[in-house]
């Protein structure tokens, strides 16, 4: 996300969708602060996590943990830090990770096969690894041929994948040694990878935020296969996470300040599930789902900047970042 999208003079809050029974989806906004929608419409409910809370001024990357609790990178006025928020009240836990250990700028989080969190620091250039049970500082697990880290996932065979608004690069999931470049820039038209997900087909899905456009690529050669979700099908602008749901894909457009749903299989169109500016959202760009069973089990969580969130099952949406600002 920008830095400074969400300063002294823009609140940040958490917005929630409802949708499936039983789960959630949680964005996140320049207004942080969590809200409500309905499961079944996609309807604005309610807020669920107030701006400022614990300090929350600048939110990126955010999940649940297996605690059932919502974890925030926050990049605010102050030194980057993780917050934890209750996940059935919204509630302030606390920070989960302090500021320090060189840290100047997180985006994206994922939990790691050992069970720690994984940090992409994009200002720093690198990705960093804290304790899951402590969010004690372990170690810089990657830094080779990184240079604008956003989102990280590890892979089916156990590796870390991490778009770099350059390449895809790929390190052992293990040790963090540099594997490989999997997917470089232009491969395919790609000009600024940012959302990664495996396909249903065992493929690399690559969103490409200036191209406007989700890219398909060998997950083995990383060789191009095609334009998965061609530039603008539906509306689609900056596709910065790519969420697969009950074998759909939701996609947080950032510049379209919605949430569109692909068929997970062909890439067509289905539809807004969360309309433009719905209870408020504006440039979402990260999100998760959570498995967590709520009080309101119809409904999903939402985080999106300049929205509001929900409860259920979560998907979790995130701010742009980009280099250009960043130099």
């Amino acid at each position: 996300m920008h830095d400074g999208e969400c300063g002294q003079n823009a609140a940040c809050r958490v917005q929630e969708i409802g949708r499936d029974k039983g789960s959630r989806v949680s964005f996140q906004a320049l207004r942080l602060q969590r809200s409500y929608w309905d499961a079944a419409t996609g309807a604005f409910i309610q807020t669920f996590v107030a701006s400022d809370s614990g300090g929350l001024t600048n939110p990126d990357g955010i999940l649940f943990g297996k605690d059932g609790n919502l974890y925030v990178a926050n990049s605010g006025n102050g030194a980057p830090e993780v917050l934890r928020y209750n996940g059935q009240t919204g509630a302030f836990l606390g920070a989960f990770v302090s500021p320090g250990n060189g840290a100047l700028g997180f985006t994206d989080m994922v939990w790691g096969p050992n069970g720690n969190l994984f940090v992409s620091d994009f200002r720093a250039h690198n990705v960093k690894e804290y304790n899951g049970t402590t969010g004690a500082f372990v170690s810089v697990f990657a830094s080779t041929n990184l240079q604008f880290p956003q989102n990280l996932l590890f892979g089916p065979d156990g590796n870390l994948y991490v778009a770099d608004e350059i390449n895809v690069v790929e390190f052992n999931g293990s040790t963090g040694a540099f594997m490989r470049i999997v997917v470089p820039l232009g491969s395919g038209g790609l000009q600024e990878p940012e959302g990664l997900a495996f396909g249903l087909n065992g493929n690399l899905l690559v969103g490409d935020a200036t191209g406007q456009a989700v890219l398909e690529y060998d997950s083995t050669t990383g060789a191009f296969i095609a334009a998965f979700i061609p530039s603008g099908l539906g509306g689609l602008g900056e596709p910065h996470a790519l969420v697969f749901r009950n074998g759909n894909l939701f996609i947080p457009v950032t510049n379209g300040n919605d949430v569109l749903e692909y068929n997970g299989t062909t890439g067509a169109f289905i539809g807004d599930f969360v309309s433009a500016g719905s209870g408020g959202l504006v440039s979402p760009t990260s999100l998760v789902f959570s498995p967590l069973a709520t009080p309101e089990p119809s409904t999903l969580t939402l985080l999106a900047s300049g929205l509001v969130g929900a409860i259920g099952s979560t998907r979790f949406i995130r701010f742009h970042r980009t280099r250009r600002l960043m130099r």
